[in-house]
């Protein structure tokens, strides 16, 4: 039996869509037979990776640009179906260390660029289509964490009243623990396998969580039209550990 492509005659938008985590949702999503927009801030790098998925198009911009984001939202055509942001990554500093400046930056990257796709999708993204986007889970502790942790805490209830604010547009977050990307693996360096080895051996799945698992979630989060407000944590169980 063959069943239909989910996405059929769809169009996804994918903001930091070169690599990782975005290029992996975009390879799923026209895989369900969606045309996918990817944007990223590196035009070299969003030029092979729409090589790479069969993108319909690319949008090289700094998405946390305030007028270089309106200005794409300006530009389409006509309403998309879904956006998906990844975001850049996080600032992790101990206490003692933490920057003001970097942290305000923090700030704006991830809570106050989702409140202005919110704002900049309403009459450019289609009723009932999806605004979803990606944290770290705040259950994490320890030196360092203190701005990741407020972050991941900030950004449900952000994305709960958005999904208010905006509907019939459904709006929902992804909080991943770790996930093994490029990204990933520039920030621990050398401690990078020693992480994926402790991750085998102490997660209930017994393994690393891979781009792939984080967007057959979001796939799903797109074509389940139920689904609105919420948080999924996608972490392999490392929350329920002691």
């Amino acid at each position: 039996m063959t069943r239909e492509p989910e996405l059929a005659g769809q169009t996804v938008v994918v903001i930091g869509g070169s690599s990782g985590i975005g290029l992996e949702t975009a390879r799923r999503a026209r895989a369900e037979g969606a045309d996918t927009i990817l944007i990223g801030r590196n035009a070299e790098r969003l030029k092979q990776a729409a090589a790479d998925v069969g993108a319909r198009e690319i949008a090289a911009f700094d998405a946390t640009d305030d007028a270089a984001l309106g200005r794409f939202f300006d530009g389409l055509p006509a309403p998309v179906d879904h956006v998906m942001v990844t975001g850049p990554g996080p600032y992790y500093a101990p206490l003692a260390d933490l920057d003001r400046d970097r942290a305000h930056r923090d700030w704006d990257d991830h809570l106050w660029l989702a409140i202005q796709v919110a704002r900049l999708s309403v009459g450019r993204v289609r009723p009932g289509g999806t605004l979803l986007f990606m944290s770290s889970d705040s259950t994490r502790r320890g030196p360092g964490l203190s701005l990741l942790g407020a972050n991941g805490a900030a950004l449900p209830a952000l994305i709960a009243n958005l999904a208010v604010e905006v509907a019939p547009i459904r709006v929902n977050l992804i909080a991943a623990g770790f996930v093994d990307t490029p990204l990933s693996a520039s920030l621990l360096g050398d401690q990078l396998d020693a992480r994926r080895a402790q991750l085998r051996a102490t997660l209930p799945i017994r393994r690393v969580i891979g781009p792939a698992d984080v967007a057959a979630l979001a796939v799903h989060v797109m074509t389940n039209t139920a689904l609105t407000g919420a948080t999924y944590d996608v972490d392999g169980g490392e929350q329920v550990l002691p």
